[in-house]
């Protein structure tokens, strides 16, 4: 069960590796166009949650985010046995939980720097970061992997 936690790890040091690099090369503001001009890396800061809801409410995110981290933990080692899709989900909900909260205790902000314009409808969606790409693609994995399980236990009932 513990070879899991290595993909948290790598989540959280690809994500702190990533927002390093760019506090180290990158002005705030600053952009690089990697495919003009739907994407791109843009120095970003967020002191809020996702879409920078909850400005400054950094007790809130400390309280919330050390809860998750128990209750991942708590059903990683509970629920996980078995399940490899499961665990590989909350494990990678985990890095990404991690990523941010370090974050928010040792910077006071989350650094935001992936920019994606969706040109079929002209959106500029919010700057983001490994970190929360990892928790939209967790949650998704999970969604995926609960309907499975439900469809099975339906399959056995029948």
């Amino acid at each position: 069960m513990y070879k899991y936690y290595a993909i948290a790890a790598l989540v959280l040091v690809l994500d702190q590796w990533t927002k390093w690099l760019i506090v180290k090369n990158m002005e705030l503001g600053d952009r690089i166009t990697i495919w003009d001009p739907w994407f791109g890396l843009l120095s970003h800061r967020n002191r809020g949650a996702a879409w920078g809801m909850l400005e400054g409410q950094m007790w809130i995110f400390t309280i919330v985010t050390l809860i998750v981290i128990a209750g991942i933990i708590y059903y990683f080692h509970k629920e996980a046995k078995g399940k490899p899709a499961f665990g590989i989900s909350l494990m990678i909900l985990l890095g990404g939980a991690l990523g941010n909260f370090i974050d928010r205790i040792f910077r006071g902000e989350v650094v935001d720097f992936v920019d994606v314009l969706i040109p079929i409808i002209n959106y500029d969606f919010p700057i983001f970061n490994i970190a929360d790409a990892a928790l939209t693609i967790s949650v998704i994995m999970l969604i995926l992997v609960m309907l499975k399980e439900e469809r099975n236990e339906k399959k056995k009932v029948k």
